[in-house]
């Protein structure tokens, strides 16, 4: 799609990945509402409308909807880059604890594709889900989260199956990124290796929107170690060994107060 003149819906643009997007994307002759819980952190320039929005909520969802239209009419791209994790042992019950990371990493990227559908009946529009390479690849310590990009990895191709001519829906599979993302999930979170800089998943979530690519991977290593993957089905069963061992170490040094729940 070519970018030029453009409507964007862009989430989770106050920090990370989607902060990232939003400095590549400000250059382009785009009009962008760029939402975040604290908008503060987001840099107001012509073409840049911040919008406060707790998009674990469906009427928020709505509410944010409501006013692009009222803003920009019809919104050509939305880019669903919000998402969090968690890091802990799973030891207590709490069906909250499950809907809330369930509610901003599956429910409101689903939900804003329909609105999408919706919105744009016959016009061409991009949809693009931030998923993970965990969507694939096991990372203990992270069982909740991991299960909220399997859910989207699952989403996103079947319903890439059910699209019409004027739909692009894209999945973007970034590994571990050098944000506060890990720092968010925990106090001192275990970090997967290997990692790679924001900006990488940036230019490759472009790349992608401009290419109609239905499925982006930012990192190479990530592409090779799926084929590698197929060949050898030991190599992410080792990868994940390699991590709950570091999970357990990092549960070793962990005091209560410290836990993420």
């Amino acid at each position: 799609m070519d970018l030029k003149n453009k409507s964007i819906i862009l989430t989770g643009a106050s920090s990370g990945i989607g902060r990232e997007i939003l400095n590549k994307l400000k250059e382009y002759d785009v009009k962008i509402i760029a939402v975040g819980r604290n908008i503060n952190k987001i840099e107001r320039r012509d073409n840049i409308i911040p919008f406060s929005c707790d998009i674990s909520k469906k009427e928020e969802v709505d509410r944010l909807f409501e006013f692009a239209e009222k803003k920009l009419g019809n919104i050509d791209i939305f880019i669903a880059n919000a998402g969090f994790a968690y890091c802990e042992d799973l030891t207590t019950p709490s069906w909250e604890h499950i809907e809330e990371i369930f509610s901003v990493n599956v429910f409101s990227p689903i939900y804003s594709v329909e609105k999408m559908r919706e919105l744009n009946k016959d016009r061409k529009y991009s949809a693009i889900i931030t998923c993970s390479a965990v969507s694939e690849v096991p990372l203990p310590g992270y069982s909740l989260y991991c299960s909220t990009k399997h859910a989207i990895n699952g989403f996103g191709r079947v319903y890439n199956h059910e699209t019409r001519e004027n739909e692009v829906i894209s999945l973007v599979y970034p590994i571990a990124t050098k944000t506060n993302f890990f720092k968010n999930a925990a106090n001192r979170a275990p970090i997967p290796l290997p990692m790679q800089d924001p900006e990488k998943v940036a230019i490759a979530v472009i790349d992608g929107i401009k290419k109609d690519k239905r499925f982006i991977y930012p990192s190479k290593f990530y592409t090779i170690s799926r084929v590698l993957n197929r060949i050898l089905p030991f190599v992410y069963p080792i990868y994940g060994g390699i991590q709950r061992r570091k999970f357990y170490k990092w549960l070793e040094g962990c005091q209560p107060n410290n836990m993420a729940q």
